[in-house]
């Protein structure tokens, strides 16, 4: 059995330098000094549970009774920007993990609402991403688009700036843009803020799912990223499997496949991808002993 693994799987720019500020600070707090994230530094259960072996914890908010003396990360998502601002006033020491290229959405929605343009935002209005940039938009200029039935809320009479979650499925972020242009009477302006990393994860994914029997997506079920990757891979190979961690994987899926692949989101690490890697390979030496 042939197994192809994407040369771009797992971690991308933004969450390994998340990740490695998060490791670097919390070897530098010591006791009672605590170093916290602001949400799940990435959306991966896995190395969420081992940066708290390293110090590192997750929060859902900020007490200001408990959290005088922390260390506070912003995690890379980013956050809305009226938590940074009260969290710059209560004086908290923080380290702004932010990914640049979502740090760089936030920036051109911040400009263009500056501006008097009405924003739409391609993504997940419930992600922490899109929560972020979106609230450097005017409160009541705004608009997230997640399918198609949403144009019918876009405000055509207004000046319109389109913009995208950082993960967005590159084709489908096209297609929207295309339907706004056909209906909007007014000036827009469009954002290319689809990360690099994301764009060449998915044509690598299309690729090989397009060239194998069995298609397998490794990554936090709660990563957009990830569940992105495994629709546009399922779209191509409809023996596209979406796990977490190696445990997942059953021997049945490969029973009669000559050749697998291999993705992974953007917040995956390597160690789970060689562990998946080697299960398959189990997989494989294990049916090889049955033929004979």
């Amino acid at each position: 059995m042939e197994i192809i693994v994407a040369p771009s799987a797992g971690f991308c720019f933004g969450v390994k330098r998340a990740v490695n500020m998060a490791i670097d600070a919390a070897e530098q707090c010591s006791p009672p000094e605590k170093l916290n994230t602001l949400g799940p530094i990435i959306h991966n259960p896995q190395v969420v549970k081992a940066l708290e072996e390293k110090g590192v914890f997750s929060i859902d908010c900020v007490d200001d009774d408990d959290y005088d003396y922390n260390t506070l990360l912003i995690r890379s998502h980013g956050v809305k920007a009226e938590i940074m601002e009260k969290l710059k006033h209560r004086g908290l020491k923080i380290i702004d993990a932010t990914c640049p290229f979502v740090k760089k959405a936030q920036n051109y929605i911040k400009e263009a609402a500056s501006k008097g343009y009405f924003i739409i935002m391609v993504g997940d209005k419930n992600h922490p991403e899109v929560q972020s940039v979106i609230s450097f938009a005017d409160k009541n200029k705004f608009l997230v688009i997640n399918n198609n039935a949403d144009l019918k809320n876009v405000p055509v009479s207004e000046k319109l700036a389109i913009i995208s979650q950082t993960t967005q499925d590159v084709s489908f972020y096209k297609r929207i843009i295309e339907e706004i242009s056909k209906i909007a009477k007014n000036e827009t302006l469009v954002f290319d803020t689809i990360c690099d990393a994301t764009m060449i994860k998915q044509e690598e994914s299309k690729i090989i799912a397009s060239n194998v029997d069995v298609m397998i997506v490794v990554g936090g079920y709660n990563s957009a990223n990830t569940n992105k990757l495994q629709n546009i891979c399922k779209e191509i190979q409809k023996n596209t499997y979406h796990i977490e961690t190696e445990d997942e994987v059953f021997p049945e899926w490969f029973a009669n496949a000559g050749k697998v692949g291999i993705t992974a989101g953007a917040s995956t690490p390597d160690w789970i991808i060689e562990r998946v890697l080697k299960r398959i390979h189990d997989i494989d030496g294990a049916y090889k002993k049955l033929s004979l």
